[in-house]
This record gives C-alpha cells, structure tokens and sequence, in this order.
C-alpha cells in the first residue's frame, strides 16, 4: 500500500486591519437623554432671515456703481447754526481732520445741492477725473477712500441710492481740536469769543450787500471782510447771511 504524504495546511491570512476592526466589541450606544437636560434634542426653530443693519450697507462705490445720487442731509439744528463748507472756517479747522481731498470732495458735492437743492446724480468716475484722482469700485482708491471719511465724521452718510450731504458744516468738535497744532487751537479759540460791536457788524454788511450787488460769492465777501480787519467769525456769519439774501 502506497502512502501519499499529506499536503499541509496553507496558514491563514493575517487578518486585515479592518477585520480587526469588525472583531472589537462594538461601541454601545449613548444613554438616552433624560427629561429636562439641556441636550435634549428639540425640533429646530424656523429660521426668519435677519434684516440688514445699517453696518452690513456698502457704499455704492464698492458695489461696482458709479452714478450715485446726492441729496441733502436735512439737519435743522447744523443747517441753522453752521458754516458754509466753501468758508474760511472749514478750511482752517476741518481741513487738518479730513484732509484735503475729502475737504474738496464735501465741498464739490455741497455746491452742487445749491445748484439742485432737491438732490442731483453725480458720475464718481468723472467726479473723480476732474479732481486729478483715479478711481475704482474698491475701497483702496483714494476717492473712495474720502467718501469713506466723508462719512466717517458726520458730513455724509449713505441712502438706498447714494449719499446724503451736509449743507453746512457743523463747527469742529472739541476732540478733534485737541489734536491739531497748539496755534490752530489758539486761532479756534479766539473765533469763540470774538465780539464785534454792532457798529463793526452794520459796517461789514454793508460791505457784503455791495460785493454781493457786484457779482462776488460767499467765499471772496468772507476774505475780503477778513482783509479789512472784520473778525473771522462775524466775517463767515455776514458773508454766509449775504449768500442767503
């Protein structure tokens, strides 16, 4: 009888790393929530879409538009008691906080509510050009970026469709002269308690009608007034009074 050896057993497989995987006992799963703990899963509110606040508006520069709408800014209280954004006062005292192209800019669109009191459309490429600056829809550009301090101090804020613009500026405030040079805060000080005797105010009037009657604006009657020794606060306010007639 012939013995035929015996063929030995191939080893297993090692087992994979997933196999041992399957193998481990399985996780149990979490204890059910109890009443009144704070995890316990509710239905979820139905979303209501929030409004959007005034912070969450971009200015129409940076939405890609580039004709915008100007209108004034009804403001009883500034629109009685402040200055003509063309005046001297302006160019002393708010030039250093906006800088001289954002004072330009205030100015340009200002004269043009006087031209069109009820609000007027404005191209920012043009604008722009005629002001020697370039212009983009972005907020670098420096166009952009005096709207963008236009209405960071108070002389402009946005509509649905623009700009709203101060007619007359407000004086400057106290925290703002506190950081100009010492000689621009002694020259704002003294337009403060400068007194004129009604004889010097009757006098500069006169003065100002005749400019007036000769063809001459709001801007060279306050110099001139200046120039012939009237105060610059009763200068701006009889300059301004003149440009109203």
């Amino acid at each position: 009888m012939t013995l035929t050896p015996s063929t030995p057993a191939s080893p297993a497989p090692p087992a994979s790393p997933t196999s041992k995987i399957l193998q481990k006992r399985p996780i149990p799963p979490p204890p059910p929530p109890r009443i009144g703990d704070a995890r316990t899963p509710t239905s979820e509110p139905a979303t209501t879409p929030t409004p959007p606040t005034a912070s969450d508006e971009r200015c129409s520069t940076e939405v890609g538009l580039t004709t915008i709408t100007i209108r004034p800014w009804i403001d009883p209280l500034v629109d009685d008691g402040g200055h003509d954004p063309r005046s001297r006062y302006v160019e002393v005292f708010w030039l250093g906080v906006l800088g001289p192209t954002a004072t330009w800019l205030v100015r340009r669109l200002s004269t043009g509510l006087t031209e069109n009191p009820d609000g007027y459309t404005v191209d920012l490429a043009a604008t722009a050009k005629m002001m020697g600056l370039s212009y983009s829809t972005g907020r670098s550009s420096p166009f952009s970026k005096a709207l963008q301090r236009c209405t960071m101090f108070g002389l402009a804020h946005q509509t649905s469709d623009g700009l709203a613009i101060r007619r007359r500026i407000p004086t400057v405030a106290h925290r703002h002269l506190r950081r100009m040079p010492p000689e621009v805060q002694a020259e704002h000080a003294e337009w403060e308690r400068s007194i004129t005797s009604s004889d010097d105010i009757g006098r500069a009037h006169q003065i100002a009608i005749a400019m007036l009657d000769a063809g001459d604006d709001a801007d060279a009657i306050e110099r001139q007034l200046v120039a012939v020794g009237v105060s610059d606060a009763v200068a701006a306010e009889v300059a301004d009074n003149a440009a109203r007639l």
